[in-house]
């Protein structure tokens, strides 16, 4: 059986360790001997490392045919960065700000294959694009609505993490990215603020983040692209009052003679009013609309998804869309389905003949279903 590597065993992580556990074998690394400690009672190898370290990094996957790397965004692009330089290919879900084409050609001096952002967004919006693109004439507008949200709305919030907190302020801190008449333009996280109407939810709140990421390079020609991430109604306005009030910011300031960055204060209040207890329930909203051109004729496709918790698994729903997405493409890569060289992200995935139908039948059978139109 390949040996492969999860690097960070947090909810997601955890989530996908389990699932490649049938089909290979599989060990977990992490700097919490607590979290190990819940993989080992799934019986699963375990090895306790630091893995702000890259010789840690190394060590750790220097036995591995394969790494899955699960990694805060702040730690993913130096993470990614150790693995190639170990020789190893990388399926990676890390939501890292760096360029990830700094990586190419790392990854193509050592014959690597490497996919980054190989989650359900980023990730299987790009596939769905990449998709399209290799059987339309022509894509002439994209959009990925997306949000993981928890099923009870509770106060003051109304939200709960399903993956890194400190990710999700990266979300609304970052400037948002898009393409409109051919041009990028940038506007605030949280801007343009929509309310739309969604089967079996209701109306959720939509805005402006940095979504679009490597497409905005890979899919120059497409004269109008746009991601916005769904949360309840109001989110939004707290959020705003947060940032433009100084609470994300990272500068350290002196208070009462003590230096401390307001978002670390922020972070230290939030993030237990935001961690998602074991059992608490939460769903993925997605919907991702591609228009285009065939043989001369006007073509649209959508697709759709709503996963919710697994109670018999006791599985996030986000854990799930996210984890699964990334698991789906190391089997695809472990049978042959994808074999370029250098960074990839998952639109090039999706330009490989069968690669999207493998990624959404092998979703299917976890019950992540996508649906068209």
């Amino acid at each position: 059986m390949k040996h492969v590597v999860v690097l960070g065993v947090g909810r997601v992580g955890g989530a996908m360790a389990k699932d490649l556990a049938p089909d290979f074998r599989v060990t977990v690394v992490d700097r919490s001997e607590a979290a190990l400690a819940r993989m080992g009672e799934a019986g699963l190898a375990t090895q306790v490392a630091d893995l702000a370290r890259p010789e840690a990094i190394k060590a750790a996957v220097a036995d591995a045919d394969l790494v899955v790397g699960a990694m805060p965004g702040f730690m993913g692009f130096a993470t990614a960065k150790a693995v190639l330089e170990a020789g190893k290919p990388l399926v990676d879900i890390s939501f890292f700000d760096e360029d990830c084409f700094g990586l190419d050609a790392l990854a193509k001096s050592q014959n690597l294959t490497a996919i980054v952002d190989c989650g359900v967004a980023p990730g299987c919006h790009n596939m769905i694009l990449g998709d399209l693109s290799r059987q339309w004439d022509r894509i002439t507008s994209f959009e990925c609505l997306v949000g993981g949200l928890p099923v009870v709305r509770t106060w003051p919030y109304e939200y709960k993490a399903g993956f890194s907190p400190i990710d999700v302020i990266e979300e609304y801190t970052r400037p948002a990215r898009y393409v409109k008449d051919g041009q990028v333009v940038t506007f605030p996280a949280l801007s343009e603020p929509e309310l739309l109407d969604f089967d079996e939810l209701g109306t959720l709140e939509s805005f402006n983040t940095d979504g679009l990421r490597s497409i905005l390079q890979t899919f120059p020609q497409v004269p109008h692209m746009k991601e916005k991430t769904l949360r309840y109604p109001g989110h939004i306005e707290k959020m705003r009052m947060l940032r433009e009030s100084g609470f994300f910011g990272k500068e350290k300031l002196k208070v009462a003679g003590v230096e401390i960055s307001p978002l670390d204060l922020t972070t230290h209040l939030l993030f237990p009013l935001w961690f998602m207890q074991e059992g608490e329930e939460d769903f993925t909203v997605m919907r991702v609309t591609v228009e285009g051109e065939k043989g001369g004729q006007q073509m649209r496709q959508q697709w759709s998804l709503l996963d919710r918790y697994d109670r018999a698994t006791k599985t996030t729903s986000m854990a799930r869309t996210t984890g699964y997405t990334c698991t789906a493409a190391v089997r695809l890569l472990a049978k042959g389905g994808y074999s370029r060289k250098g960074i990839s992200p998952p639109e090039f995935v999706g330009q490989e003949p069968g690669a999207w139908d493998f990624i959404r039948e092998d979703l299917a059978k976890r019950n992540v279903v996508f649906r068209e139109g």
